[in-house]
């Protein structure tokens, strides 16, 4: 035969079997509710499928999930986790879709992500506490240079561990605190942050472990928190960090005051150490999971509404107010005594400063339609407040 013929041959054929190659290895995803599933076509798929990020987390591996995980009862999940910084760039094709779907119209390639850690901005911030609990604000950073849980090595997860127990010894005053390792501490102390509702345990609901979070638990995991127990800081759960500060009562003004004062003296601390946290413009700060990119912000309190939350407006109303509610126990779990977790419903898009405030907003407005249906009066449905969608 011709070479030259047969080489042109041996070409096309090359090309044909990497495409049947990435055709046979297309997950079935017929059956499938996640955003990743929405988003994730066979011509994505093959042109993402041996692309690689340099720390060698790949497409499969990311989104593994949301293949074991076909839907939630409840919400619909994202379906794809980030294994480094760098996934968010490698997968783009992907992830940006999956990213604007659940960001509410967020646009990562067009948008950028405004910080605001200025707590002196918030008003109004302090609840009626005949019907709110607590008040709580958590966030998660990542270290820059290390792989994020799904994918670090065993190096990678203990060298976290170090670089933040490290920084987290230089805070001083009302956030002095002590560092608790799931592998080091004794009954008492396990059973004290069981108590306190502080400790959190080895991940058992899917879309964790089949994202991978939950390799050699409890290995180079714990927590930290101050003296006070107001300021806590979770070490390689989901993220490298969960950074929370909580406190009894309705004062949401200085519980997001202590949130920013204690992240700003994290950051500066690890900072001095030779290291920084993930972030860009585009989409903030960078987390595991990309329903939490931007400010990776949760503001939440548990309020009492027995009335308002078995009025049949009571979903528009939170819909309206960017609200959405849990069961005191988390995501899944049901309120007791008309008691519910309510918090932001937005991460991206918007400052700390605009989501906490439209909590302190939205869970007043509750309150006070609670307390007109208590003397026997009609709510309205707010307004929607307007979004990027």
């Amino acid at each position: 035969p011709d070479n030259r013929k047969w080489g042109r041959s041996a070409v096309v054929m090359t090309v044909v079997c990497a495409s049947c190659l990435s055709s046979a290895e297309y997950p079935d995803l017929r059956k499938h509710n996640n955003c990743m599933a929405s988003s994730l076509t066979p011509a994505i798929y093959a042109r993402l499928c041996d692309k690689v990020t340099p720390n060698g987390y790949t497409l499969d591996a990311a989104i593994q999930t949301g293949v074991d995980n076909p839907g939630h009862p409840f919400i619909k999940t994202v379906g794809m986790v980030a294994g480094d910084e760098e996934s968010y760039e490698v997968f783009a094709e992907l992830l940006d879709p999956i990213i604007k779907e659940r960001h509410n119209g967020y646009d990562p390639k067009a948008m950028k992500h405004p910080t605001d850690l200025d707590s002196s901005k918030i008003q109004a911030g302090q609840f009626d506490e005949r019907y709110v609990l607590s008040s709580r604000v958590r966030t998660g950073r990542s270290i820059r240079g290390l792989s994020l849980p799904p994918a670090c090595t065993r190096a990678e997860r203990r060298e976290v561990e170090r670089v933040v127990v490290d920084a987290l010894s230089g805070l001083k005053g009302d956030l002095a605190g002590k560092y608790y390792s799931l592998t080091l501490m004794t009954e008492q102390e396990q059973q004290q942050l069981i108590d306190d509702h502080f400790l959190f345990d080895k991940p058992v609901s899917p879309l964790l472990t089949c994202a991978g979070m939950a390799r050699d638990w409890p290995d180079a995991r714990g927590i930290w928190h101050n003296n006070e127990k107001t300021f806590l800081i979770w070490i390689n759960e989901e993220d490298h960090t969960r950074v929370i500060s909580m406190e009894k009562g309705g004062n949401m003004k200085r519980v997001f005051e202590r949130f920013c004062r204690g992240l700003k003296q994290v950051e500066h601390l690890i900072q001095e150490r030779g290291w920084e946290f993930m972030w860009n413009e585009r989409l903030g700060y960078i987390l595991t999971c990309p329903s939490n990119l931007g400010t990776g912000l949760r503001a939440g309190v548990h309020v009492k509404l027995p009335l308002l939350s078995k009025d049949a407006r009571f979903s528009k109303i939170l819909d309206n107010l960017r609200l959405q509610k849990r069961g005191t126990g988390g995501v899944d779990t049901a309120a007791v005594g008309g008691t519910f977790d309510i918090s932001n419903l937005d991460r991206l898009g918007q400052s700390e400063v605009q989501l906490v405030q439209t909590v302190i907003d939205g869970v007043n407005y509750l309150i006070e339609c609670e307390k007109r249906l208590e003397k026997g009066q009609d709510i309205k449905v707010p307004p929607p407040i307007k979004q990027f969608k």
